[in-house]
């Protein structure tokens, strides 16, 4: 018997999975979606040919919900879902610093609750997702989890405990990168370059650099060296980085998204 998917929530992440679904072979009559708007529900149910149903008509019908809603949306929609969604679903929760413990706490006792943290590379297939177990979520829960994200990136495991380190590394991580990638191109006008031709050096050399971080097996160190001469132009610029602190920048950076995480889970505005 094959599985009724839910996708609750059905905003840029929600239709990003949504999508990585279908193209990873799931049919749409085993897809459901929720969406507010009703002009957005008629664009998604056109473009992919899934159904658009309530949040109440997604928990009687699917066996996994993937709850996909903005951490302040969390509230209305478990009103909507307590005394609906039973013990035999699979909730999976990609809502940035919600911990499991708040859905348990709404859904009927022994409700199994998936935690995700995913990041916006899943609308290229290429997202880094990290799943953490709830306190009734089991070792066939977690493998459902890892089979549904695997078709759009890769999938690890980690306590809950690490999930807001988890949003501040590779959650935001995306943004940080193309802020660098942001300046780089802003320098290379500065340096005289055209702006299309400066985007193409540096998109170009960041996925190239990202290939060899994933490939070689080599540390960030041993590769940055092998870029850096003796007294040549690359330690020159690595120079000025960190006389203006990029490195402790990027650990203070991250310390504040881990914060606004653990506000976010504490039901902080």
């Amino acid at each position: 018997m094959s599985e009724t998917v839910a996708v609750v929530g059905a905003g840029k992440m929600g239709e990003a999975l949504l999508s990585g679904l279908l193209r990873a072979g799931r049919a749409p009559g085993e897809l459901l979606f929720t969406e507010r708007h009703d002009d957005r529900a008629a664009y998604l149910t056109e473009t992919y040919g899934v159904e658009a149903v309530s949040s109440a008509e997604a928990a009687k019908r699917a066996d996994t919900l993937v709850v996909a809603v903005k951490p302040q949306e969390m509230t209305a929609l478990l009103d909507d879902l307590s005394g609906i969604v039973t013990a035999d679903n699979l909730v999976i929760t990609i809502a940035a610093g919600i911990p499991t413990s708040t859905l348990e706490g709404r859904l009927v006792e022994g409700t199994p609750v998936v935690r995700v943290m995913s990041n916006t590379p899943v609308f290229v297939d290429e997202a880094m997702s990290a799943i953490a177990a709830g306190a009734h979520a089991e070792e066939a829960h977690l493998a459902r989890t890892e089979d549904l994200l695997r078709p759009v990136g890769k999938v690890i495991r980690v306590p809950e405990s690490q999930l807001d380190a988890v949003t501040a590394l590779s959650g935001s991580g995306p943004a940080y990168f193309f802020f660098l990638v942001e300046a780089m191109i802003d320098a290379g006008i500065l340096l005289g370059l055209p702006r299309a031709v400066a985007q193409e050096l540096i998109v170009q050399t960041a996925v190239g650099s990202a290939v060899m971080l994933r490939d070689s097996g080599d540390h960030p160190v041993q590769l940055r060296e092998a870029v850096t001469s003796p007294g040549g132009t690359t330690i020159a610029a690595i120079r000025k980085l960190e006389d203006h602190g990029v490195r402790a920048a990027l650990l203070a950076a991250l310390e504040a998204a881990r914060d606004r995480s653990r506000e976010l889970a504490a039901g902080e505005a």
